[in-house]
């Protein structure tokens, strides 16, 4: 499995991004920002800014609203293996852990990590925060208490486990978490938590 984690939107990098879709089609997650507080229609602007952006590199989107695939794990499989990649929007972390877990994506992307080389997980903010061992560096930001679930109320605190450090987005941006966001890595450095710090615009690839 290939990664392209960016700190905000597509990042600086989208040749890159455009090389390592295997199609001109890739499935858009925006499931971290179903959490209590947001607004719908903010919601739906960012939905439809980000496809506009893929858009404008020619790669069209299919929305993958998890909730849709809760207890249908076979099925999720089948559509992302048909896209052969995802885009995840950035949002509440433990959220989206949440819908993962619900709907099977977690596993299914632990299979394709081993099993899947050429596909590709990419996103922004949350997509890359998620992938770390722990999440418990991401409370200062993002509330962990999110449960908008019926099928799970309990905080998760685990990550994929697929990166070996802290991914922390928006570091020294003019993004309105960015203050907050040195608090995290401050508590990175007091719990000996391997941390990578990237600014908006800056993308890690992983392949």
């Amino acid at each position: 499995m290939k990664f392209y984690l960016s700190s905000y939107r597509l990042g600086r990098e989208t040749e890159k991004l455009k090389e390592m879709i295997p199609s001109k089609k890739i499935g858009y997650i925006p499931n971290a920002r179903d959490y209590s507080t947001v607004d719908p229609e903010i919601k739906m602007n960012r939905t439809e800014r980000d496809s506009t952006l893929l858009a404008e590199l020619e790669i069209e989107t299919e929305i993958i609203d998890l909730t849709n695939y809760f207890n249908k794990k076979d099925k999720l499989k089948n559509k992302l293996e048909e896209l052969g990649a995802i885009f995840i929007s950035g949002g509440n972390v433990f959220v989206l852990r949440q819908a993962m877990r619900l709907s099977g994506l977690d596993e299914i992307l632990t299979e394709f990590k081993d099993s899947n080389k050429n596909f590709l997980y990419a996103g922004y903010s949350a997509a890359g925060c998620v992938l770390a061992p722990s999440l418990k560096a991401y409370a200062i930001v993002d509330n962990p208490n999110e449960a908008p679930y019926e099928g799970i109320k309990e905080t998760i605190w685990e990550g994929l486990g697929f990166v070996d450090f802290a991914f922390m987005p928006h570091f020294d941006s003019d993004h309105p978490e960015s203050e907050a966001i040195n608090k995290e890595i401050e508590f990175c450095q007091q719990n000996n938590i391997p941390y990578k710090a990237i600014r908006d615009g800056e993308v890690i690839i992983i392949e």
